[in-house]
């Protein structure tokens, strides 16, 4: 009889935006039967181990159009700016699939408010989301929108994606280069930087230029996250991080998920699937040496990223378990890794 995996704690995946894509097309499945469509569905998730995570909510520039095939990067319009009232109502209808979600699911699937919620949820076997939303254009300038989501469960926020808007600038899909691409937050950014931190609303550094990561880092008083990058020293994308960078978060308690998009982790930036685990081990590797055994953690991307094809899907989290088994981390390391620093940062955080 096989071991059972280990369990895993994902800091980011594009679920939620999938099926709320498709709902109503010739591509819409349910999230409770197993299928080849996405990288996340119930079964697929029990099977891989993976008992929780920070569910994303991403509002595309074209959120209006469902026959969108891949993501394009090159195609301005995908970065185009959004009104707050439309992205509001989209981030609605993903928030409300959640929801369905937890009522369909007989007590299987849980919106955890705290960590502790969290916990007893995977202890339990159930599925645990915490509601993240990745670039902050639903958020009004007064905050009301924050406030009622925040009452809904949402614990986690991303100020920008790849795009401006009215609380900072995002960098782009760009490679090589640096981060430092553009301006850092507006004073509305600063307003929800300390709205987020007196809330207990953990910020997510991911996608924000270098100028917005240290405006964030010389303002907040929580840990210092991103929740799906990587290490611009082995993969110079715009996406990742410096390790000036890293050493703030290093400074702050703060942590680092691993994003498995192969552009983000190769060194030539390819979009290749055909790529070995090592290389998503060798960024593991490097940032543990920066951060320490406590700031490393996974941030997959599933259903938003061109995954390795050894992982293929949250089936395939054993794969990228045993990888970091055979370079040598230990047991502790990689329960560390898997899930107990997530809980630990997002504590930390008030949450």
């Amino acid at each position: 009889m096989s071991a059972s995996p280990v369990p895993v704690f994902d800091g980011h995946n594009d679920t939620l935006l999938r099926h709320v894509m498709n709902e109503g097309t010739a591509k819409e499945v349910s999230f409770f039967a197993e299928n080849d469509r996405g990288h996340i569905d119930l079964p697929k998730a029990r099977k891989g181990g993976l008992q929780g995570g920070l569910f994303a909510m991403f509002v595309p520039s074209k959120y209006d159009d469902t026959s969108r095939g891949a993501f394009d990067p090159e195609d301005p319009e995908n970065f185009a700016p959004i009104d707050q009232p439309g992205a509001l109502n989209f981030t609605n209808r993903m928030f409300a699939m959640a929801q369905r979600w937890v009522r369909e699911s007989e007590g299987q699937v849980v919106i955890a408010k705290t960590v502790a919620e969290a916990r007893t949820a995977m202890s339990d076997g159930k599925l645990a989301m915490i509601m993240h939303i990745e670039g902050a254009e639903a958020i009004d300038r007064d905050f009301y929108a924050l406030e009622v989501l925040y009452a809904a469960g949402l614990r986690s926020i991303g100020p920008v994606w790849s795009r401006k808007n009215i609380f900072a600038d995002g960098v782009p899909m760009a490679f090589p280069s640096s981060p430092d691409t553009g301006t850092g937050l507006t004073d509305a950014g600063r307003e929800l930087v300390i709205n987020c931190n007196r809330m207990g609303v953990m910020i997510d550094l991911s996608h924000i230029t270098e100028k917005g990561f240290w405006d964030i880092a010389n303002l907040s008083t929580r840990p210092l996250v991103a929740s799906h990058s990587n290490a611009h020293f082995l993969c110079p994308s715009a996406r990742n991080l410096t390790d000036k960078q890293l050493d703030a978060i290093k400074e702050s308690k703060g942590l680092v998920g691993i994003n498995y998009h192969v552009a983000f982790l190769r060194d030539d930036g390819a979009h290749d699937a055909n790529t070995a685990v090592d290389v998503l081990v060798q960024h593991a590797a490097y940032l543990v040496d920066k951060l320490g055994e406590d700031g490393v953690a996974l941030g997959s991307d599933f259903d938003g990223c061109l995954v390795l094809d050894v992982i293929k899907d949250a089936t395939g989290l054993p794969k990228l378990i045993e990888g970091f088994r055979q370079s040598g981390f230990g047991d502790k390391l990689i329960h560390k890794i898997a899930h107990e620093n997530w809980l630990s940062v997002l504590e930390r955080t008030g949450i």
